[in-house]
């Protein structure tokens, strides 16, 4: 068992004892309070699967004292305010103030768009789920569909800390008078909008209050007594890294969907990354250079090719291309633009990615190659 191990396992046994049987929620619980790395290990390999969803952890093999949370008694609080009334909040969205997104000027369909803009044309309810690596253009292509149809789009993003009333509504104290507000997906149900759920792959269990709205039924609200009948155009899209079965290389932070939820929806689109063709489009407005442009994507291909071939774990996307393009167009030098763009792998990674573009653009010096002649210099 390695450090990172050792120290969660440590953390669970204080929380939970020795060999506890866990869940993800009680594995993310862990994480919260101890600062513990997430044990991708645990969740992946099959020795230490309880059943499903349940996950045992092994012993650390040291005696460690089981931390018990005393609650203490609160001291009773005196009202804070006199005659508070029960308000309701007004809409969200102003009906003089659409929520329709802008359009990009530079925008290149690719991919799914015109399917999905068939769909939303529809104004039919169709949940629509989305899956594909990071960077791929999946919610800004929900977002030019909707722009292009001028239909309006409310945008939530899904964390593990997402629960009910984030997404339904709920009660909060404002000026000493308790205030209900409707959640982003009872707006979108009123107003007959695309409801965009960013992420979703990232929620918890707690998702599960959206399985009658999934459906296309009305949602009774039991906070308010309030039936909502979607309006006519409703639809949810959700976008994900992952199909809802977790990430076993341990690339995303995603949760292991519910089945019953995954099958609401009608359809799963694999969002790729654009072909050459159509990547050279994206970048041209940001470079005025065509033959830094080729050589971009030439390099990003050839990356992809050895993820593919599990050659390399990291990738470069379409979203670091733009990136570069944009650093290029600060800094007007090619290799500090990738530099700095792909300074978030590690530096084993990194160099073998800025040593492979010196290869594709013979413009530029590897940054190998430029240390060891500094070097010979000093000699």
């Amino acid at each position: 068992m390695n450090k990172n191990a050792l120290s969660f396992v440590e953390a669970c046994e204080r929380m939970f004892g020795n060999n506890a049987v866990v869940t993800r929620d009680g594995i993310a619980e862990v994480v919260s309070e101890s600062g513990a790395p997430y044990p991708y290990w645990l969740v992946t390999k099959s020795e230490f699967r309880h059943g499903r969803g349940y996950y045992k952890v092994p012993s650390s093999g040291k005696t460690i004292a089981r931390t018990e949370t005393i609650k203490q008694e609160e001291p009773e609080m005196e009202v804070a305010y006199q005659n508070v009334v029960q308000l309701r909040q007004p809409k969200l969205i102003d009906d003089n103030e659409p929520s329709v997104p802008a359009k990009y000027p530079d925008y290149v369909p690719f991919g799914f768009f015109k399917d999905l803009r068939n769909i939303l044309k529809t104004k039919m309810f169709y949940p629509i789920f989305i899956t594909g690596l990071s960077g791929n253009g999946k919610t800004l292509m929900v977002e030019q569909v909707c722009a292009e149809l001028d239909r309006e789009c409310v945008r939530v993003n899904i964390s593990i800390e997402t629960d009910e009333s984030d997404l339904l509504g709920g009660f909060a104290l404002i000026n000493g008078n308790t205030v209900y507000h409707d959640g982003p997906v009872i707006t979108a149900m009123k107003r007959g909008t695309v409801l965009l759920i960013d992420e979703v792959d990232r929620g918890s269990n707690k998702l599960l209050c959206l399985q009658g709205i999934l459906e296309g039924k009305p949602y009774y609200n039991k906070k308010t007594g309030e039936m909502v009948y979607p309006a006519k155009g409703f639809n949810v899209v959700c976008t994900a890294n992952t199909k809802g079965r977790g990430s076993d290389e341990g690339r995303y932070l995603s949760q292991i969907l519910d089945d019953a939820f995954l099958e609401r929806f009608p359809i799963t689109v694999e969002q790729n990354y654009p072909d050459a063709k159509t990547e050279k489009k994206i970048l041209s407005p940001l470079i005025d250079d065509q033959v830094f442009v080729e050589n971009l994507v030439q390099w990003a291909d050839v990356v992809r090719q050895s993820f593919s071939q599990g050659a390399t774990d990291e990738i470069i996307s379409t979203r670091r291309l733009v990136h570069i393009a944009q650093a290029f167009k600060i800094f007007g030098d090619k290799m500090k633009a990738i530099t700095l763009c792909v300074n978030r792998f590690d530096e084993e990674t990194k160099t073998a990615f800025l040593d492979l573009y010196s290869k594709v653009d013979v413009t530029v010096e590897s940054p190998a190659n430029t240390t060891f002649s500094q070097t010979n210099s000093t000699i």
